[in-house]
């Protein structure tokens, strides 16, 4: 049990989607007219069951929600109501600080369901836009195309939302030809508050992992991966915007509170199919399928699958690879311990991999691309 109050950050699972993507590894399951209701009371037992497991008093007032999925858009207004019903009932949600994400299918969201998820109190919407190019949009299964993208960006602005994101997704296989910098400029164009950029990994078990089996389709090119990271990354800080994290840029003040939980460690619930949650030092996650997990739930099981202590050892890796990723890099303190241990950070500064800033070493573009191997070597010179 608990002696602390819960976690200020809260995720959300919503497992349905109207068509699968065939890259897509996530707990998903196809629907076009998706069992809110079912997945509302099951996300209500699931609150209880957390709060009553811990001893936590409710009352606390969250820092962050974040809704993803899945395709929460396709939940409604009332889907959304009735979540944020279930999520009050133990925690305070405070529309002056309680930042409230929820993501977006431009093919399932438009200008009525903004503003009625506005009113509800959610007030950063992430759009999953992936692309600015019909072809690339074509070959990623997405039900939407750049123009409609375009207009649900609009669409989200007009129903109130200051703080919009939009996914991009690149690294994809080489028979898909795009123009990206002509995206990135597009994606300017639509002066959203941020921007996140995702790689294509092939994941076992997924459609396109059986194409490249077949030699349908051919593997992601890792020079095509990093060259393109290098453009994005360099264009759309010459837009204006903050690379603040390995993947995430944002206008000044539009950076997302609820993933520096993540970078930070600190405590968070995670609730849903798949979800992963963390209360230090133990990290959990949640039955994979919506079926079984709703089950679980309904014969009093408890939602989770399994779960982890996070040893010193990981410990120290996961702070120094979370340090890394982000433009807060890593501590003097840390910095001054493993260069006593003989490691020369500055021989990774003159191969243009890491920069000092204000006594804080940070990863440069070069460096992010090289990220896993910097931060394994780091964390085995604070173990010499």
């Amino acid at each position: 049990m608990s002696t602390e109050g819960p976690p200020r950050s809260l995720y959300v699972h919503f497992p349905f989607c109207a068509h699968r993507c065939h890259y897509c590894d996530f707990s998903v399951q196809r629907a076009s007219d998706p069992p809110v209701s079912r997945w509302l009371a099951a996300i209500e037992v699931e609150l209880a069951w957390w709060f009553e497991r811990n001893g936590w008093d409710p009352g606390d007032t969250l820092d962050t929600i974040f809704v993803g999925g899945g395709t929460p858009s396709l939940m409604g207004p009332a889907g959304m109501e009735g979540l944020a019903s279930r999520i009050s009932a133990w925690f305070r949600i405070d529309p002056a600080h309680t930042e409230w994400t929820a993501e977006a299918n431009p093919a399932s969201f438009d200008a009525h369901l903004g503003s009625s998820w506005r009113a509800t109190g959610v007030n950063r919407l992430s759009l999953g836009v992936q692309a600015l190019d019909d072809a690339v949009l074509t070959w990623l299964g997405r039900l939407h195309d750049r123009r409609r993208a375009a207009e649900a960006v609009t669409e989200a602005m007009d129903a109130g939302f200051e703080r919009v994101s939009v996914d991009l997704i690149f690294g994809l296989p080489p028979e898909v030809k795009r123009d990206l910098g002509a995206e990135v400029e597009a994606a300017a164009a639509l002066d959203v508050s941020h921007l996140s950029l995702y790689g294509l990994t092939v994941e076992p078990r997924t459609p396109l992992a059986e194409w490249i089996r077949l030699g349908r389709v051919g593997a992601p090119d890792e020079e095509r991966y990093a060259d393109e990271y290098r453009l994005l990354s360099r264009d759309l800080r010459a837009a204006g915007y903050e690379q603040y994290e390995v993947s995430n840029f944002a206008r000044p003040g539009a950076q997302c509170r609820h993933n520096w939980s993540y970078w930070n460690r600190t405590s968070y619930l995670a609730l849903g199919p798949s979800a992963h949650g963390f209360l230090p030092p133990i990290r959990s996650w949640n039955v994979f399928r919506w079926d079984r997990y709703e089950r679980a739930l309904q014969t009093g099981r408890g939602p989770l699958e399994g779960w982890e202590r996070v040893g010193p050892e990981e410990e120290e890796l996961e702070r120094i690879w979370l340090g890394l990723r982000t433009n807060r890099g890593l501590t003097p303190d840390f910095v001054r311990k493993v260069s006593s241990d003989g490691l020369r950070l500055d021989d990774w500064a003159d191969a243009g991999w890491l920069e000092e800033r204000n006594g804080r070493w940070m990863a440069t573009i070069e460096g992010w691309l090289r990220l896993d191997a910097i931060a394994a070597e780091l964390a085995g010179a604070e173990r010499a």
